[in-house]
């Protein structure tokens, strides 16, 4: 029998083949990316190889086997901590990773409940590749030849390296035009690019936000301006004014999606107590309101209501841009006599708060340490919301009035644990454990927030306050979408998963009398010149995306962070025009308008974040940023 003389590059080809299936079949398994067609498929199991044929090909230039072989096993080490850390963070965000995320280590103890639920004993798959590297290294016989080829070699290999990326470039903007310049979505560079190629990407996007500010000299702003004034939404004159002087209570509900609201799971009413509320006379109940968060998920939420800006593609500004010069909706209240104050029982760290708070002219921080955390009264991320709203309002009757009071509620929070005591409905029943705890700590969330405004009525407190509610992001992903289809009894489609995105929004005026549901298309983005403009502000010189909801002149169009948008007629997902009303495709020209429009308000928030734009209004003012002016 002939014996089998091994190539002096035998384990190279092997790491490469290994790990270029290796992650391909992670993407099929691990990955919920839409496939629409048979180049999609190709381009998907082509775009790992261009960068592995390079990174791996660096090991040609290593004379050593020992060394070369070492080198082959900590690449594909790397290669398979990314895929695993994606895989886990797909799971939870419905998105890859980026470099900001990474670089947010203060997060990691917090997270670390959610990110136990979503490790799965089959992620052991990803190091497959290291294995089969490792026993060819030990089985495959070694060979030193050098031959006389080996210059030649190499180049021809970085000439053939190149072609593929080449390939997958071009296969790709055929595809996607325009894909590295205008996407916001970070699942279409994947599906394109490949995993480790968008990393890539993305750093040098990160660095090239980094260096806007150093190039900004503020001549940015007169056509960011330019923008804004055109979409100036003058407030309507009923409604300006009406809560002139109260106190404001805004909460964040922590990912109540508006699925739950006026429905039942299984004959069990999921939201009582906000069902009740949509009815109040008191209650402005706004049924088409979407969130406009990304990757920051509570704290963009956090940034999109005081700032009207939308949050950064791929991280969170508070963390990348603490430093930067706002116009924050709490400092021009603060500079018109209120006491701006945070309240959340968590670590003061978290999201960088503590820090970014101080960016946003806000008094006070009431974290972890202003609360008394008894036994049974913590689970999941930290203490449960009906003793957070409980000590909250006792806080609140020792405030200076008026006040504006954020308060960041915790139990509706992956993974959704509650203690036996506190399940006021029964788990639901389908594939998906997180659906199936949802509705019970949903459940519980109403209930906390009935004992809240019972709180405020037995302080004093209620009357002479607004109470604005909203959800702050989505907390059933994508992921979920099998359970979700059992649920609502329907196949989701990326029209229904747009529509998903759809956070209940509440402004209770306490004997207003004049409330009542409004279902017009609006977003987290129009909160800030909403509430200012309710409590008789002017926001006329400000910078802000967003548009009074209650204004005649509020347009029925919101954007998402990754590019897609919702109008009263339209829904623009995945590079489709849906229907509004009937979920079917429709022709794209009906989008077209809006599409244009989309990206340009994205980059534009961008512009103002990245260069810190608002520090040169300020000193075109010639006074501090926080000195909106009120015209009343």
């Amino acid at each position: 029998m002939k014996k089998i003389v091994w190539s002096k590059h035998s384990v190279l080809v092997v790491a490469i083949v290994a790990t270029w299936l290796t992650t391909y079949f992670g993407y099929l398994t691990s990955f919920n990316m839409k496939i629409d067609n048979i180049m999609q498929e190709f381009i998907l199991f082509l775009n790992p190889l261009s960068f592995l044929l390079f990174v791996y090909g660096i090991a040609l230039f290593i004379k050593s086997t020992k060394r070369r072989n070492f080198y082959l096993l900590t690449v594909s080490m790397i290669t398979s901590i990314i895929m695993f850390s994606n895989a886990v963070f797909y799971r939870f965000f419905n998105d890859f990773i980026t470099v900001p995320v990474l670089f947010q280590t203060s997060n990691f103890g917090d997270l670390s409940s959610s990110v136990t639920a979503n490790l799965h004993v089959t992620d052991i798959f990803f190091f497959t590749d290291v294995l089969i590297i490792y026993l060819a290294i030990r089985f495959i016989p070694k060979n030193e030849r050098m031959g006389q080829r080996n210059k030649i070699g190499r180049k021809l290999y970085f000439v053939m390296t190149a072609a593929v990326i080449m390939v997958n470039l071009g296969l790709a903007e055929m595809e996607r035009p325009q894909l590295l310049t205008r996407s916001f979505d970070r699942e279409l560079l994947v599906k394109n690019i490949g995993t480790y190629n968008y990393h890539i990407y993305d750093l040098f996007i990160q660095s090239k936000s980094h260096a806007q500010r150093a190039l900004a000299d503020g001549s940015e702003l007169v056509e960011v301006g330019n923008y804004i004034n055109a979409n100036y939404a003058a407030p309507d004159p009923e409604m300006y004014g009406v809560a002139k002087g109260r106190n404001i209570i805004a909460i964040s509900l922590e990912s109540l999606q508006s699925f739950v609201i006026n429905e039942e799971m299984d004959g069990h009413v999921i939201t009582p107590f906000l069902n009740e509320l949509t009815k109040d006379p008191d209650t402005f109940y706004f049924s088409d309101f979407y969130h406009n968060t990304g990757l920051g998920k509570t704290s963009d939420s956090e940034f999109i209501l005081e700032n009207s800006l939308y949050p950064r593609n791929g991280s969170a500004v508070f963390f990348t841009h603490s430093g930067n010069t706002y116009q924050s909706m709490a400092a021009q209240l603060g500079e018109n006599g209120y006491f701006t104050n945070v309240m959340h029982a968590n670590n003061r760290s978290f999201w960088n708060r503590d820090i970014m708070y101080g960016a946003l002219g806000i008094n006070k921080f009431y974290d972890i340490e202003s609360y008394t955390v008894g036994e049974g009264e913590a689970v999941n991320w930290g203490m449960k919301d009906i003793p957070f709203f409980d000590q909250s309002v006792e806080l609140m009757k020792e405030m200076p009035q008026p006040f504006y009071s954020r308060l960041i509620t915790l139990t509706n929070h992956h993974p959704f644990d509650l203690d036996e005591e506190d399940k006021l409905i029964p788990e639901y029943t389908s594939n998906s454990n997180t659906l199936n705890k949802y509705f019970q700590t949903v459940r519980y969330m109403d209930e906390a927030i009935k004992v809240l405004f019972e709180d405020l009525k037995a302080s004093g407190l209620y009357d002479n306050s607004i109470i604005v509610m909203y959800g702050d992001h989505y907390g059933i992903s994508e992921n979920h979408n099998k359970a979700m289809g059992m649920y609502l009894d329907k196949e989701i489609t990326p029209f229904d998963n747009a529509k998903l995105q759809k956070v209940p929004l509440y402004i209770h005026i306490p004997g207003y009398g004049k409330g009542k549901t409004i279902d017009e298309v609006a977003g987290q983005i129009d909160l800030k010149p909403t509430i200012l403009h309710l409590m008789g502000l002017e926001t006329k010189e400000d910078m802000y995306l967003g548009s009074d909801i209650f204004s005649p002149d509020h347009e029925p169009f919101t954007i998402f962070r990754d590019g897609r948008f919702v109008t009263d007629k339209n829904v623009y997902a995945q590079e489709v025009c849906y229907d509004s009303e009937t979920g079917e495709e429709t022709d794209i020209d009906e989008c077209e308008p809006f599409i244009e429009r989309a990206s340009t308000e994205l980059n534009y928030s961008d512009m103002i974040i990245n260069g810190d734009l608002l520090r040169f209004k300020e000193e075109q003012d010639k006074l501090p940023i926080s000195n909106s002016k009120s015209k009343e």
